[in-house]
């Protein structure tokens, strides 16, 4: 550490205007191991690399697509998507340079392709370029990607941080096998991004310098960056909120009372942003006890069958008193599965943030549910709105539990709470009876999100066929086994839809599915929660690509 700093303080100015800043210090607690994306899914080492290596397109703090190193986004309206959605075009912005000077061409695209494609490349993201058949090269700066089979969102390869581009000429015999060994380019990439690596020990620390060769003029602001890599949220936290030694702190991960502590000290602010991380329950439509034998037809679980007692409990809670005691900044009540981008979100749905104890009530009355013994819990026909209700072991899941059991009382149901770890609820272990896909419960709570601003592969997660069973090893995320051919029919047109309004119709008429079937309930838009120092100016905190996407424009505030 003490030589990286020296290095820093001794080091000239790139120009008289980039760098001017001086030495920006960020810390992520869990420090990055390579930078080189394709080898790692790890978050801490996507955005570490992000500095220096940069895809076509990114995504805006609001989820939608923007030009990067490329002219614009290709559509089919613009020619860029071809007809029959077999392919691709993408067009370089001319004049771009690597950091060492040398031309930026569409031979890059091909070879980082090949690069993740290779056999025996053992590449992080090679789910990204699936079906990509080939890519043609017609001149320098025209890439043309294509595909397999027709890809209605064709835009998985080269947008967002996890599929930057890399130099053909520093990769070329890092192919395949080989992939792993090479050492000098993993962990000192040459990108197009405003900073480029001087100095790099994995587990410890990044020292990154300007990038002469940064394609706008004066940017980055800052000369060097120093990112430090280890300790705990809490330090992280107190590092730029309290003790003001560190200028951004990288996912803190903790409580809403103790942010706000810290944040009073006033050195800092802690700044949060949301993709489609939703945490939900989920109801077993089929009964805690599993699924029937193949010769026997499925057991419906004869309370939660009923719409209105899964629209009761959906009623009875209060998310808003969820976040305040939760998440805080870093929750925000939806009524949503599919909370954003803003052209997916729909706003059918908004009456849920409301708690309506006394509507709940009516509900289950009306459909037949009554306390005949006074015993406190409503019952129909011999059944008993009686429930197992598990998750995995974390502080603020427990609290929620403990919340929505005593809501839930207050509207004639009983709740038994069940709790477990988290290393198991999440395995996905066929063996195991307590994971997330065995629900071994009537209902239960967890978080998932779309893997980019597209649903169409998350919402699947709800086809009649995606159920987990035996015959599937349990890896179905169709949990709760509810199956509607009328929903599967709409997921089968959206598959076969182009157009980002056409698929944000789509996308919302299945979401309205979802909730208002009450087939899950969403509770909360989890967002991602950093912070950073009063003087640091233009971080716009980013949660659907990497949080330092625009380090280029942040900046030393006066004073």
């Amino acid at each position: 550490m003490t030589c990286l700093i020296l290095g820093i303080a001794n080091a000239a100015h790139v120009s008289d205007e980039r760098g001017t800043d001086g030495v920006l210090r960020i810390l992520y607690w869990q420090a990055p191991s390579t930078l080189n994306p394709y080898l790692s899914g790890g978050v801490k080492d996507i955005e570490a690399a992000s500095l220096v290596l940069e895809p076509l397109a990114r995504l805006s703090p609001d989820g939608e697509m923007i030009p990067w190193l490329v002219r614009e986004i290709p559509t089919l309206a613009n020619g860029g998507v071809a007809a029959d959605l077999r392919s691709i075009r993408w067009q370089l912005i001319p004049g771009l340079k690597w950091s060492d000077g040398s031309p930026v061409t569409s031979a890059d695209i091909a070879f980082t392709h090949r690069y993740c494609v290779a056999p025996g490349a053992g590449c992080a993201q090679a789910d990204k370029f699936r079906d990509v058949a080939r890519v043609e090269t017609p001149d320098d700066l025209t890439a043309v990607l294509h595909f397999e089979e027709p890809r209605p969102f064709p835009y998985g390869p080269f947008v967002g941080p996890q599929t930057p581009l890399l130099q053909a000429a520093q990769f070329a015999y890092c192919l395949g096998p080989r992939a792993p060994g090479c050492t000098e380019a993993n962990f000192a990439p040459i990108g197009t991004g405003p900073f480029k690596v001087a100095e790099f020990r994995p587990g410890d620390t990044a020292l990154f310098e300007a990038n002469p060769a940064y394609r706008v003029p004066g940017h980055p602001a800052f000369g060097h960056v120093l990112l430090k890599g280890g300790g705990d949220a809490m330090s992280a936290g107190r590092a730029v909120l309290e003790t003001g030694e560190f200028d951004y702190a990288w996912n803190l991960q903790l409580g809403p009372e103790v942010l706000a502590a810290m944040a009073a000290r006033g050195k800092g602010q802690v700044v949060s942003a949301f993709s489609t991380l939703v945490e939900r329950m989920a109801f077993n439509l089929q009964g805690p006890d599993g699924p029937s034998p193949e010769d026997a037809p499925l057991q419906p679980n004869t309370a939660l069958s009923d719409i209105a007692v899964r629209r009761a409990l959906a009623m009875a809670l209060d998310r808003q008193t969820m976040i305040d005691i939760g998440y805080g900044a870093a929750g925000r009540v939806t009524c949503n599965m599919v909370p954003a981008p803003p052209a997916y979100a729909s706003a059918a749905n908004d009456g849920c943030a409301a708690q309506d104890l006394d509507g709940a009530r009516d509900v289950l009355a009306q459909a037949g549910w009554i306390d005949a013994d006074g015993d406190g819990v409503r019952e129909r026909g011999g059944t008993e709105l009686r429930f197992v209700f598990q998750t995995s072991a974390n502080a603020v899941r427990q609290d929620f539990q403990t919340l929505a059991k005593e809501w839930w009382r207050q509207i004639g149901a009983y709740a038994e709470l069940r709790t477990i770890d988290a290393s198991v609820f999440f395995s996905g272990d066929p063996g195991s009876p307590d994971t997330l896909e065995k629900f071994g419960a009537d209902i239960e709570m967890y978080a998932s999100a779309t893997d980019g601003p597209d649903p169409e592969a998350y919402l699947a997660g709800w086809a009649c066929d995606a159920a987990p069973n035996e015959q599937n090893g349990w890896q179905g995320r169709n949990v709760g086994h509810w199956c509607d051919p009328e929903y599967d029919a709409l997921l089968s047109e959206l598959s076969s839809t182009a157009g980002m309004a056409e698929r944000a119709k789509l996308s919302r008429a299945l979401n309205d599915m979802l909730v208002q079937q009450y087939v899950a309930v969403p509770l909360v838009d989890r967002g991602r929660v950093s912070a950073h120092a009063n003087s640091l100016g233009g971080v716009q905190l980013n949660a659907w690509d990497s949080e330092l996407w625009n380090i280029a424009d942040w900046y030393r505030l006066p004073g």
